[in-house]
């Protein structure tokens, strides 16, 4: 029964998830080349070939900060953009006009780590920020681009010590508070400014450590709730329109569960929900808070350490997407890098994140395909279940689903229609070695063609 009330469910949810699409959106980052003069409007361009429209780009306090290392702060008005050193925003300016001009949205995270000259003890860019001028830069962001940029994010993994410090204190969680002060500044400047856009809280990673603050944990202490979701009396609620975290699984697959039940990966989705549930009946939150996904990726070859074969990021990340978008709760998935970051000269070279539909020399995996083209088979007993989605294409369209035994060659299993937004799904018989494969045709004649996806 474990095995086959998955399969009953999974079956149920086709037609609410067609019926849910349109509310659930997927987000692009590439910052290296979105903040490249010489990659953007290549990058923008494949972006939109995939049927993407919105790229979420970070926009770090101390990048865009006069004297940032300095412990003296500059004498001007950090809420006006135009106070602001000539040349600070053009980059940022550029991608904006550029997405725009491809009906692309971006979507920003205003983040540290921060100004030296802002902190409370003026010895870092990580630890304690000042909220007072973390919201005067905050207005001056969202003076710049209010026409232009409709949702908001606050803080870039603030349970992580790489941007905001301190995260423990004799053993207990601080960077939850420190979080809490930063977002009703930033909340407030936003508002002010933007009425009606949306503001994510949260952002969080997705697991913690002795080092890094769990996400549930950085939830409720941000919120002023104890273990059993109790909220202080001391603390008022904290609006926002949605919350953002990153649902990263590790090299075991969408399905791995985090040991620690304060730990959310995507295959423990329901975890977070829950805690936003008893959140908001604490009356911490408003109720029913959708969950943005706004940073996701699968880690591949060759990072020995984290990463899967490059067969299996293909397949694992078209079953995280299915997981989000069966989720009603989820309105948002994302993709994490265009291209792996470089190598490093120095220690383990792929230290960084291998989670990119092409390699850091640009060679496309089969991963750039299966994001245009999202297959998931999920083996459940003697049967293979298929979801997809035509991104690009997001209305009734044909596709041949076409499948290849072990030690044969492919052959096409069926031709379908998909829904009126472009998912489709079916079951067959399940046989050991069995890959499958999707073919499209554009309405301009280009036919596209998938990875071999086999059933996990």
């Amino acid at each position: 029964m474990r095995r086959i009330l998955p399969l009953i469910l999974l079956l149920l949810c086709f037609p609410a998830a067609a019926q849910a699409s349109p509310r659930q959106t997927v987000t692009f980052e590439a910052p290296r080349e979105l903040l490249s003069a010489a990659d953007r409007d290549s990058t923008l361009d494949q972006i939109a070939s995939f049927g993407v429209n919105r790229v979420r780009q970070l926009v770090y306090w101390r990048s865009y900060a006069p004297d940032p290392d300095s412990r003296t702060r500059p004498d001007f008005d950090a809420s006006n953009p135009d106070a602001y050193p000539p040349g600070t925003w053009d980059n940022l300016d550029a991608l904006v006009a550029a997405a725009k001009a491809r009906g692309i949205t971006v979507m920003m995270t205003l983040t540290g780590p921060v100004p030296k000259w802002a902190t409370k003890a003026k010895k870092d860019n990580l630890t304690d920020p000042d909220p007072k001028q973390f919201g005067q830069f905050v207005t001056a962001v969202s003076r710049r681009y209010a026409a232009d940029v409709d949702t908001w994010s606050i803080w870039n993994e603030p349970n992580q010590p790489q941007f905001l410090k301190p995260q423990y204190k004799k053993g207990k969680p601080v960077s939850p508070k420190l979080y809490r002060k930063l977002y009703q500044a930033a909340y407030k400047a936003l508002r002010a400014t933007n009425p009606t856009d949306a503001i994510l809280i949260g952002e969080t990673s997705p697991r913690g450590n002795q080092n890094v603050v769990h996400p549930l944990a950085f939830l409720r202490g941000m919120l002023c709730l104890d273990s059993k979701y109790r909220k202080a009396k001391s603390c008022g609620k904290l609006d926002a329109d949605g919350y953002a975290h990153h649902a990263y699984t590790t090299s075991q697959g969408p399905r791995f569960k985090p040991p620690s039940k304060d730990d959310v990966t995507i295959g423990v989705l329901s975890r977070l929900v829950s805690a936003l549930d008893k959140a908001a009946r604490a009356r911490a939150i408003p109720k029913h808070l959708p969950i943005h996904l706004t940073e996701f990726g699968i880690q591949s070859t060759p990072d020995k350490i984290a990463g899967v074969s490059l067969a299996r990021q293909a397949a694992y990340l078209a079953l995280s997407e299915h997981i989000a978008y069966v989720n009603p709760r989820v309105v948002a998935f994302s993709q994490y890098l265009m291209s792996d970051d470089p190598p490093r000269s120095e220690g383990y070279k792929y230290g960084g994140f291998e989670s990119g539909l092409r390699t850091s020399s640009g060679k496309a995996k089969p991963a750039y395909e299966g994001f245009r083209l999202p297959l998931a088979v999920e083996v459940y007993g003697n049967d293979d279940v298929l979801w997809g989605l035509v991104r690009p294409q997001r209305s009734a369209t044909q596709v041949t689903i076409e499948r290849k035994p072990k030690g044969k060659s492919w052959r096409t299993l069926r031709t379908l229609t998909t829904t009126a937004t472009g998912v489709y799904g079916l079951k067959t018989s399940h046989h050991k070695g069995q890959q499958y494969r999707v073919k499209w045709t554009a309405p301009d004649g280009q036919t596209y063609t998938g990875p071999a996806i086999q059933g996990y």
